[in-house]
């Protein structure tokens, strides 16, 4: 047996949520090949959760616990597509709280299932709303449930200021630590925290970076067109209240085929499996690309 203080010493995790971060950054070169341009991704799919949102799940409860607002007996319920629900149901084992995820039929098997082994209870949306999404009657539920539910506590990640405040802390800082000159930052946007929190923390150190928001075609977050689109993850039928467009510099919209065709150039040519908005941001990047001119020391596209 060790003691604790030993285990610190030798790196050891207290638990699983204290493996969140410190994610790696890799050069996308075989993807990317042009010598002027070096397109750098941060592998967020290896927090424990599988995805970014491991980050704003636990902000968003400790933060929950300091102010008072969460406490032993809150029941947490969200809106989810697939990937903050998995995120709050593994915080919420390490907290012993429980969980209520309000899903869609766009949700993966593989996250279904995954919330059900966590403990995480489901409540699943059939009803498209009015822009052929599932959001508006997702949130409509939460709202039901929260009236239903004692000690309810509804994460709201749309406008949860501690949203964006967990990627500035935490994805925005790892990233402004480690490099030294980035000139675009190319996110994909749904709920607009990571956008947001990450670009907010690389301004400070980079004042004349360029954000480049990336969304879905068919979401309505940068056009007033909806569209049937069939991608989690990525794009919304309603406008964040935590997205400051003033913000974003520009935005490319990506639609469903390229977003796969995105996924599928990512494996193969640099065997990192990631998801649909990852997908999106790699055809985002192809079309920039012929707009860029290479000049200097070259670009950094994150």
């Amino acid at each position: 047996m060790i003691t604790k203080q030993a285990a610190m010493k030798e790196g050891i995790k207290d638990s699983v949520k204290d493996c969140i971060g410190g994610t790696p950054l890799v050069r996308l070169s075989r993807l990317f090949p042009q010598q002027w341009i070096e397109v750098i991704a941060k592998l967020e799919y290896m927090n424990p959760g599988g995805s970014m949102k491991d980050r704003p799940a636990r902000y968003i409860i400790e933060q929950g616990f300091k102010e008072g607002i969460i406490h032993e007996n809150s029941h947490l319920i969200e809106s989810t597509s697939g990937n903050l629900g998995v995120a709050l149901a593994m915080i919420g084992r390490i907290y012993d709280l429980k969980v209520t995820c309000v899903v869609d039929p766009k949700i993966t098997q593989t996250n279904l299932h995954i919330l059900r082994q966590m403990g995480a209870q489901i409540e699943m949306v059939e009803e498209r709303d009015d822009q052929g999404g599932y959001l508006k009657t997702r949130i409509k539920r939460v709202q039901e449930l929260m009236q239903e539910t004692p000690n309810g506590f509804w994460i709201n990640q749309y406008a949860n200021e501690n949203n964006w405040k967990a990627h500035f802390h935490g994805a925005g800082s790892e990233i402004a630590e480690q490099l030294d000159h980035v000139d675009l930052f190319i996110a994909g946007v749904s709920t607009s925290g990571s956008i947001m929190g990450t670009s907010r923390r690389l301004r400070q150190k980079f004042p004349q970076m360029k954000v480049v928001a990336v969304d879905a075609l068919g979401s309505i977050i940068f056009s007033p067109v909806a569209a049937p689109r069939e991608l989690p993850g990525i794009g919304a039928s309603r406008v964040p209240e935590i997205l400051n467009k003033a913000e974003i510099d520009s935005v490319i919209h990506s639609n469903d085929w390229e977003s796969v065709q995105g996924c599928r150039d990512l494996l193969l040519k640099e065997g990192i499996f990631a998801g649909g908005s990852s997908g999106s941001v790699v055809a985002a990047i192809h079309k920039l690309i012929p707009s860029l001119k290479p000049e200097g020391e070259g670009r950094f596209v994150l």
